[in-house]
C-alpha cells in the first residue's frame, strides 16, 4: 500500500518554526510507524531525526504523537491508521530536533519523587521477604517503561512545566505501596507540594496514552489518598 507519512519537523539551527514534511512511503499493511520512519531516513532523507532503541516496545525511546494520539512507533501498525499517517513530537517537552524531545524535565520529575527502596533498618540474614498478595500491591507501578507517554499526553503537564506528572508519581506509588520500604514521607513531600499530586485534574489522559496498560489514573488517585490518610 501507498502510505503518505507527513512528519511535523523542526532544526532549530536553521528553522524559525516547526514546518510539515511529506513523504510517500511503500507499506505493508502490518508494517510499523518505526519502519516508515526508517524507510524515509535510509532512503529519502537521511536528515530526520528520532530516538529509537529496542523496536520491541521496552525501551519506550520511541513514544510520539502518531495521529494525534501518543504512542510507541515500534507497537502503531500501519493497518490501524489508514493511508495518511501524521507524526509528531510529543508535547510538553522541548524539542531539541524534528522527534526528538529534551527529556530532562521529564527525568528531574522522576528523580524527585526518589524512585528507589529507602530502607535503613538493618538487613535480614536473607532477602526481605513479601507475600504475593504484598508483591501484587504495587505491581501496576513496575511496568511503566519511562516512555512520557503519559506525561506528554497530560494537559496540566502543557502548560505547568513544573508539573512532576503521571510518570513520576507511578513510580513514587510502585515504592509507597511496597511493604519493604520506608520512604514514604519524604515522598510525600515533593507529592504534595504546589507541583505534586493535586495538580492532577482526572482528564484520564494518561490512562489512554500508556502503551503498557497501566491504570495510571487510579494509581495517581490511590496516591492522593495515601498523602491524605498519612496527614490525618
Amino acid at each position: 500500500m501507498q502510505v503518505t507519512l507527513k512528519i511535523l519537523r523542526f532544526d532549530p539551527a536553521k528553522d524559525q518554526k516547526p514546518t510539515w514534511h511529506t513523504y510517500q512511503v511503500e507499506a505493508e499493511p502490518w508494517d510499523r510507524v518505526l519502519d516508515l520512519l526508517h524507510k524515509v531516513k535510509w532512503d529519502q532523507d537521511g536528515t530526520l531525526a528520532f530516538r529509537r532503541s529496542c523496536g520491541h516496545g521496552i525501551c519506550g525511546s520511541d513514544a510520539m504523537l502518531i495521529n494525534g494520539r501518543n504512542r510507541l512507533a515500534c507497537k502503531t501498525l500501519v493497518k490501524d491508521l489508514g493511508n495518511v499517517i501524521t507524526v509528531e513530537p510529543i508535547r510538553g517537552l522541548p524539542v531539541e530536533k524534528d522527534l526528538i524531545v529534551d527529556m530532562e524535565p521529564f527525568f528531574a520529575a522522576y528523580r524527585a519523587v526518589k524512585p528507589y527502596l529507602i530502607n535503613d533498618e538493618p538487613p535480614p540474614a536473607r532477602e526481605r521477604l513479601q507475600s504475593p498478595e504484598e508483591r501484587e500491591r504495587f505491581d501496576h507501578g513496575t511496568k511503566c517503561i519511562l516512555c512520557a507517554s503519559c506525561t506528554t499526553s497530560c494537559p496540566v503537564f502543557w502548560v505547568n512545566g513544573t508539573y512532576l506528572g503521571p510518570a513520576a508519581i507511578v513510580q513514587a506509588h510502585r515504592f509507597i505501596f511496597d511493604s519493604r520500604d520506608r520512604g514514604k514521607r519524604e515522598r510525600f513531600k515533593a507529592l504534595g507540594s504546589g507541583s505534586g499530586v493535586w495538580r492532577c485534574r482526572t482528564a484520564y489522559n494518561c490512562t489512554e496514552a500508556c502503551p503498557r496498560d497501566i491504570p495510571v489514573t487510579q494509581l495517581i488517585e490511590e496516591v492522593k489518598r495515601a498523602i491524605l490518610f498519612d496527614r490525618f
